[in-house]
């Protein structure tokens, strides 16, 4: 498979690794763990029936000893066709213990089904003169069955008894038992890796159709694409953050879209006055001297007014892209230095009130900007000086308020809902100087603030505006 021009593999290939290695993984555990649990249940289970039968066969063994030990016997004891039941077949019923017997001299008087092999160890036990004496088990091999023998002596040279226990029927019920637990385990492995494919591509088909939204957004640009999202556990957390992303980011190029057509608009009178002033200047000579004056008053304006609408953009651009970490702040300290800045500024008198604990979470430098357009604004509208500018801040439970009150003619009625939005100004505004972005920009610090602005007429006359700061 081949790279993407980018160098890097294509989002599908990425996925397809993902899912295969999902499912290599789950089988192997699922392999590792079945092939362990087929061991440790096959061990023990051989074990334990292997133990259990050399232990019926040792048990068989010692009652024999005990009997001849006890009893003197005759090979005739054990003869096949007594029909009292005697010591044959008590060896025999519970065991089903193979029985032969041997005559003086290690000669088989009466042969078991089948017949069993009798070598050198045997026949001086058969002419032994005590009884009881044990030829240790051995496994020898009867046509195409395995038997485990021992021989007991009867004493007196009377002859000795044979018994034999069949063990390779066991041990092809053993090997057949584990030709099943392999054959189990390949099945458990299979199926462990069929149903690691299925729960992989059940969860990697989401990441495969988000990761195809966010190829649609890297070859279209758009931002509007619906991203799919289904669930509650991580992808879907994934999905919905994505979206989110997308939807800020859609929100953000609006904005910025809407600021630069506002600001090209805003622009567009002052440079125009500008080119009209500055073509003028071409007949300097031939004007009077007070449209000298006039003209160059009026370029001064402009020029400030130029600035002041460029200062703002600035500042309302950077706003939206404010890299100020946020700390703790006092909000009555930044408006006690907004006031003594702005009467060095204004000469007016600015005083301050402050209710409750304003410390709160937020950024000094953006909070010290909303607050002096604050009473940039009310200096502005309250030309008269009568009475003094006032800032409040209080809190109320989480909330931090901010307050500057004016005495000047207030706020209209209709503008209270516009005079926050960008480049508005009030038709009583439109002849004082201004760029119609000091409010907006508080409007900006207030919601990042988690707070919001308001405005409103003041009792006795003038205005009321400010801004809230959410809980810190």
């Amino acid at each position: 498979m081949r790279r993407g021009r980018s160098g890097r593999w294509p989002a599908g290939a990425r996925l397809s690794s993902l899912r295969t290695s999902f499912t290599v993984s789950f089988a192997a555990v699922a392999a590792v763990v079945t092939v362990l649990v087929g061991l440790l249940s096959y061990d023990a289970a051989a074990r334990l029936v292997r133990v259990d039968q050399q232990t019926v066969f040792e048990g068989v063994v010692r009652d024999l000893l005990d009997e001849v030990r006890r009893t003197p016997l005759s090979p005739a004891d054990f003869a096949t066709g007594d029909a009292d039941g005697g010591p044959r077949d008590e060896i025999v019923r519970p065991s089903g213990t193979v029985v032969q017997v041997l005559g003086p001299g290690g000669t088989v008087v009466d042969r078991g089904h089948p017949p069993l092999p009798v070598d050198a160890a045997d026949r001086p036990v058969a002419t032994g003169r005590a009884a009881g004496r044990l030829v240790e088990h051995r496994d020898v091999d009867v046509g195409d069955d395995g038997y485990r023998v021992a021989t007991v002596s009867l004493g007196g040279g009377r002859g000795a008894v044979q018994v034999a226990q069949e063990f390779s029927g066991t041990e092809d019920l053993l090997r057949d038992l584990q030709q099943r637990t392999v054959l189990l385990e390949a099945a458990v492995v299979v199926a462990a890796g069929l149903f690691g494919w299925w729960l992989a591509r059940r969860i990697t088909s989401r990441l495969v159709r988000l990761a195809g939204a966010a190829e649609d957004v890297a070859r279209t640009g758009s931002l509007g694409i619906q991203v799919p999202v289904a669930g509650y556990d991580e992808v879907a957390r994934l999905g919905r953050s994505f979206d989110r992303m997308l939807g800020r980011l859609a929100q953000s190029e609006d904005d910025q879209r809407r600021l630069v057509q506002d600001a090209g608009h805003e622009l567009r009178t002052p440079l125009t006055s500008l080119r009209t002033n500055i073509s003028i200047l071409r007949r300097m000579d031939e004007l009077p001297p007070a449209a000298r004056e006039e003209l160059v008053a009026d370029l001064a304006q402009e020029s400030r007014e130029l600035t002041d609408l460029v200062n703002e953009l600035v500042a309302l651009a950077a706003g939206r892209s404010d890299t100020e970490p946020p700390r703790r702040v006092s909000v009555a300290g930044i408006a006690e230095d907004v006031a003594v800045a702005a009467r060095r500024r204004t000469g007016r008198a600015v005083t301050v009130r402050v209710s409750g604990d304003t410390e709160t979470d937020g950024r000094p430098m953006a909070l010290q900007r909303a607050v002096s357009n604050l009473v940039e604004n009310a200096a502005k509208f309250d030309r008269d000086g009568g009475e003094p500018i006032e800032i409040v801040v209080t809190r109320a439970g989480d909330t931090v308020r901010v307050e500057v009150m004016d005495r000047g003619p207030g706020i209209a009625q209709e503008d209270l809902d516009r005079v926050f939005d960008r480049f508005y100004r009030a038709p009583d505004a439109r002849s004082l100087p201004g760029s119609g972005l000091g409010l907006s920009i508080v409007r900006e610090v207030a919601a990042a603030h988690g707070g919001e602005p308001f405005a409103g007429r003041r009792e006795g006359g003038g205005s009321v505006t400010g801004f809230t700061i959410g809980a810190g």
